[in-house]
């Protein structure tokens, strides 16, 4: 019993430590290593045409996964006419997709 409560506490905590449980902070990591303040800004940082703030008010999670993985049908539903068109990201692995639609998520203002 012992050894199993040991094995439990070690996976929650190898969860914390890996950052695996913080997937909002992973996926602003992800924006950054993807470079998206290039076309887009959050706070005021970055490209100020494509401003993300509100953005997690906007868009429901299941919306921003699809305009980082099947940008032209979003941009075609949507009407957006930006040049240049955003790139996809549907070869991003999942893990980075989710952590990246956690993160606009949080993006409420």
């Amino acid at each position: 019993m012992v050894r199993s409560l040991v094995a439990i506490f070690g996976g929650v905590l190898l969860l914390s430590v890996t950052g695996l449980a913080a997937t909002p902070e992973k996926g602003q990591q992800v924006f950054a290593a993807q470079k998206c303040s290039m076309c887009h800004s959050v706070a005021g940082k970055g490209n100020p045409k494509g401003p993300l703030d509100g953005v997690g008010t906007k868009y429901k999670p299941a919306e921003l996964r699809q305009w980082i993985v099947n940008t032209a049908d979003m941009a075609a539903k949507h009407k957006a006419t930006r040049t240049p068109a955003m790139k996809d990201f549907s070869k991003l692995p999942a893990a980075d997709v989710d952590a990246l639609v956690d993160y606009l998520s949080t993006l409420k203002k």
